[in-house]
């Protein structure tokens, strides 16, 4: 299973991959904003989840979720959004651009392994 992991943060991206590397995932791509997210998507169409984060320069969270949704490749694509931004509104936001599921940081390394097991369809 490839994820892919973007965050303008390297320290968040190292905490989410060492996370995920704990849960058994390997295959693990990552970008520190939403171009550099893009274009390793496009290069590699296989990738099996996205994990992202909202506040980014360049191009932010919900314009690459956008963007993944418009691109017929990704269309069912997983996507879990981890963010500061943990308002109402903000997460209807998110779902509403096609955001699976939504973490609010600081979230422990449980919270991340049952987002993804609800998003992947996996139950303990």
């Amino acid at each position: 299973m490839k994820l892919l992991v973007v965050d303008d943060s390297s320290t968040m991206r190292r905490i989410i991959k060492n996370t995920l590397a704990r849960l058994g995932y390997k295959d693990i791509l990552e970008g520190g904003d939403g171009l550099e997210g893009w274009a390793a998507m496009d290069a590699n169409p296989d990738i099996d989840m996205l994990i992202t984060d909202w506040n980014m320069p360049e191009m932010n969270g919900l314009e690459l979720v956008k963007k993944v949704r418009a691109d017929a490749r990704f269309k069912d694509l997983p996507i879990i959004m981890v963010t500061t931004e943990g308002g109402k509104a903000e997460v209807i936001t998110a779902l509403k651009a096609g955001v699976n599921n939504y973490i609010v940081k600081p979230f422990t390394p449980q919270v991340l392994k049952e987002k993804l097991g609800a998003v992947m369809g996996v139950t303990e």
